[in-house]
C-alpha cells in the first residue's frame, strides 16, 4: 500500500498535516495530550520572556474536554504558564471568567489545573511542599559562591541577573536552567561543562538533605535533555560536548512526577467526564501509580473500558537517542522528557486498536540551541520529505515511531491546531 494511503498511526515522519487535521475535526472520541515549551511556544533562554499566541489559547479552549497539557513546567508562580496566558490577554479576570487557562497536568504530573485556574497538588504532603519551598534559595546560594570563583571570569555586576534567569522557583519542581550560562560560556565550553557537573553535585546534595529529613523516597532529579535511565531507574545526565550544551535543565521533582503516569491521570479524568465514573478512583494521582511502562499499560488494560477508549494524539518536542561506543559496538541511550509519555500513548494505541498518533514538533529553531533539527530532502519540489528523525540515524531499533512531524516548529503546529479547532466547532 502506498505510504500516502496508510492510516496516519502506521506512518513514520509524515508531513501529511491535513490527515491529522481531519482526525481532530471529524473524530468525536479524540484526546489531545500535549507538552508546552517548544510545542506551542518557542524555547527561550529566559523563561520569563515566553509568549503564547492568543489563537492557540482560544483553540485549546474550543477543544474542551478533548485537550489537556502535560508539562514538566508549572501552571502557577511568576514563571508559570498561567502568567503567560494572562499577559497574552492583559486581563487576568477575563482569563479566569472565560476559562482560558490551559487545563491539565504540570510539574510532571503532580499539579492539576482546570481551565478556570483552580490548582491542586493531589498526593503531595505538606512536608514535601515545605522542603521544595527552600530549594530555590539553596540553588541561588550555590550559584553565587560558584560565580565568585576566578576561573569563571564572570562580571560581578551581571551575576545576579544570570541567577535570576537560571533559578526557576517553581512550587513543585524547582529548576536550574543553564541556558544563560551556556550562552555566556559559548566560547569556553569547558567552563560550561564544569558548571554543569557542579549543578549535578548540588542536586545530589539536595537529595541527601531530603533523606536526612525523612523524605528519602519523595524526590528525584529530572534532566532535560537526558540519556534515558540507568539500571536503577535514575535519569542519566547528558554531558556537554563542545558546543552541544547537553543537559540544560535540572529539575528537582516529586517521585511519581513522570509524564507517562500523567497520561493515566488525564485518562482517568477523561473517562469520568464521559461516564460519570473514575476507572482508577476519584483520588487516583501520579504518586500512587507504578512507574514501569509495562505496569502502567497493564493498569490501563485492567481498568479502562475499551469501548470508550479515545484515539489519543500525543504531542511533544523532546526525544533523544545518543550513540555510546562500547568496544566495537554502539549502544544507544534513548531519552528526552517527552519520550516516556509518547511511548505509552503509542503502546496504548496498539493494545486498544485506537490508532493513537505520536506527533513531534521540531523546536530547534529557537534561542536554545541544543536540539537537532529535522533534516529535509527538497530534491523533489513536488514532495518535501523528512530524511531522519531527531535521534541518531543509526538507531534503527528505536521503539518510538514519530507518526507525524512539524519541521516548521511551533508556528506550524499552531497553524494546524487552530485550523482543526475551527473545523471542529463548525461541524
Amino acid at each position: 500500500m502506498p505510504v500516502a494511503n496508510l492510516p496516519l498511526h502506521l506512518r513514520s515522519l509524515s508531513l501529511d498535516h491535513q490527515a491529522l487535521s481531519k482526525i481532530l475535526i471529524e473524530q468525536e472520541n479524540v484526546l489531545i495530550i500535549q507538552d508546552l515549551d517548544g510545542v506551542c511556544m518557542g524555547l527561550v533562554n529566559d523563561p520569563l520572556t515566553r509568549v503564547i499566541e492568543p489563537r492557540y489559547i482560544e483553540a485549546a479552549k474550543s477543544f474542551g474536554r478533548h485537550f489537556y497539557v502535560l508539562t514538566n513546567g508549572e501552571h502557577i508562580g511568576k514563571r508559570g504558564v498561567n502568567k503567560i496566558v494572562e499577559r497574552t490577554f492583559q486581563d487576568s479576570n477575563l482569563v479566569q471568567e472565560q476559562g482560558l487557562y490551559l487545563p491539565g497536568l504540570a510539574g510532571g504530573g503532580v499539579q492539576w489545573q482546570d481551565c478556570y485556574g483552580n490548582v491542586s497538588h493531589p498526593g503531595v504532603s505538606d512536608a514535601e511542599l515545605a522542603f521544595l519551598t527552600a530549594v530555590p534559595q539553596h540553588i541561588a546560594d550555590c550559584l553565587k559562591e560558584l560565580g565568585k570563583q576566578a576561573k569563571y571570569e564572570l562580571d560581578a555586576n551581571r551575576i545576579e541577573a544570570y541567577i535570576q534567569a537560571t533559578v526557576l522557583d517553581n512550587k513543585v519542581s524547582p529548576t536550574v536552567n543553564l541556558n544563560v550560562f551556556h550562552e555566556v560560556f559559548r566560547d569556553r565550553p569547558k567552563l560550561y561543562a564544569h558548571l554543569q557537573q557542579e549543578i549535578q553535585k548540588l542536586m545530589a546534595q539536595l537529595l541527601e538533605q531530603a533523606q536526612q529529613k525523612g523524605l528519602g523516597d519523595s524526590f528525584f532529579v529530572h534532566y532535560a535533555p537526558n540519556l534515558g535511565r540507568d539500571a536503577q531507574g535514575q535519569e542519566i545526565m547528558q554531558p556537554s560536548q563542545g558546543q552541544d550544551s547537553g543537559t540544560t535543565d535540572f529539575q528537582f521533582m516529586l517521585r511519581g512526577a513522570i509524564k507517562e503516569v500523567g497520561v493515566l491521570v488525564i485518562l482517568n479524568h477523561y473517562y469520568y467526564l464521559h461516564t460519570n465514573s473514575y476507572p482508577l478512583g476519584k483520588d487516583f494521582n501520579a504518586r500512587q501509580a507504578p512507574r514501569q511502562h509495562k505496569a502502567l499499560l497493564d493498569l490501563v488494560k485492567a481498568n479502562f473500558d475499551p469501548q470508550i477508549m479515545p484515539t489519543i494524539v500525543g504531542v511533544g518536542d523532546t526525544v533523544t537517542s545518543k550513540a555510546i561506543e562500547n568496544g566495537n559496538n554502539l549502544e544507544f541511550r534513548r531519552g528526552g522528557s517527552d519520550r516516556g509519555f509518547l511511548e505509552l500513548v503509542q503502546a496504548m494505541g496498539s493494545e486498544f486498536n485506537t490508532g493513537n498518533i505520536v506527533a513531534y514538533v521540531d523546536s530547534s529553531d529557537g534561542e536554545v540551541k541544543n536540539r537537532k533539527p529535522l533534516p529535509l530532502d527538497r530534491s523533489n519540489p513536488e514532495e518535501l520529505r523528512v530524511k531522519e528523525g531527531p535521534g541518531d540515524f543509526r538507531d534503527t531499533e528505536d521503539p518510538l515511531t514519530l507518526n507525524i512531524v512539524f519541521p516548521g516548529g511551533y508556528q506550524q503546529y499552531i497553524d494546524l491546531f487552530a485550523q482543526a479547532a475551527r473545523g471542529r466547532v463548525s461541524l
